[in-house]
């Protein structure tokens, strides 16, 4: 393993460190993360380049797929180097049609936790992110979290987080077990949750955006791409800056193919971002903008 990224590292747990610049493996399946990839050889090559360059913070799902992710993060990196923490999401399951319904059943969840044991090849999940469906309702959250809590006390997940979650629906969960981690949508030009983020700081919560690049439909702003011109880097570069700068418990999980967009998401922890640029960038979230 290299030396700590640029960015540092965020110790969540008396069992789990990461680093702030983190991998998502979401886009290693096919589009819409359904299928298999494009290149299989490059998927593998890019789960090796997260580990060469001292990543240890590497999120993916067994309904990524379905299936197929976790076993290409296990034949690339099993056995695992010392020090990565591989954090997976439970609560959903893929049909046919590439939909995403719920999966929040007792049965489902506890065959989801072990899918996840048999696929990557582990005897305990470091993180596992309970995702929640759309609705908001605090109390729905409570039987699908207690299930993740027993399975924590039974020693098959060390640390428990919350994904797609409204503030209350984290603060229901804290009441049944430890939060470490909160994985919402959230990038520079979707800032619904900054109360949250700024609320996780001050708990010492890992705040951990999904889509912190647009997802499926990549970030575009004017401002966006004038800041990054100016600064010589590229728009989705400074997107993970700013990002990085918003908190000090944000973590990344930017997801790419490509060992090439690896490195430039590595490098934007390395940007600097004056004032000036500050002003421009947190203004993009204005309907002004």
């Amino acid at each position: 393993m290299s030396d700590v990224l640029p960015g540092g590292t965020l110790r969540l747990s008396e069992t789990l460190t990461v680093t702030r610049v983190g991998y998502g493996a979401l886009q290693l399946a096919g589009p819409m993360a359904y299928g298999p990839p494009r290149d299989r050889d490059e998927a593998l090559a890019v789960l090796r380049a997260v580990a060469a360059a001292g990543i240890t913070h590497l999120d993916t799902s067994d309904y990524y797929g379905p299936h197929l992710v976790n076993g290409l993060v296990r034949e690339a990196l099993h056995p695992y180097p010392e020090g990565l923490r591989i954090a997976t999401k439970v609560g959903a399951r893929r049909t046919a049609e590439r939909g995403w319904p719920a999966a929040l059943s007792r049965p489902e969840l506890v065959q989801a936790v072990h899918d996840n044991l048999d696929h990557l090849g582990v005897e305990a999940l470091d993180l596992v992110n309970l995702r929640m469906t759309d609705t908001l309702a605090a109390d729905d959250i409570v039987e699908p979290f207690t299930v993740l809590a027993e399975l924590r006390e039974q020693g098959l997940i060390r640390n428990l987080g919350v994904s797609n979650v409204s503030a209350q629906q984290v603060r229901t969960a804290q009441r049944i077990a430890p939060v470490v981690a909160v994985q919402n949508h959230y990038n520079i030009a979707f800032r619904q949750d900054d109360a949250l983020v700024d609320w996780c700081a001050e708990q010492g919560i890992a705040f951990v955006p999904f889509w912190p690049l647009g997802g499926f439909r990549p970030l575009q702003a004017k401002a966006l791409e004038q800041a990054a011109a100016d600064l010589g880097a590229t728009p989705r570069q400074i997107a993970l800056a700013w990002l990085l700068h918003r908190s000090p418990t944000m973590l990344l999980i930017p997801g790419t193919s490509t060992r090439a967009h690896l490195a430039q998401s590595i490098a934007a922890a390395t940007i600097a971002l004056p004032d000036r640029a500050l002003r421009t960038l947190n203004a993009i979230a204005d309907p002004a903008h």
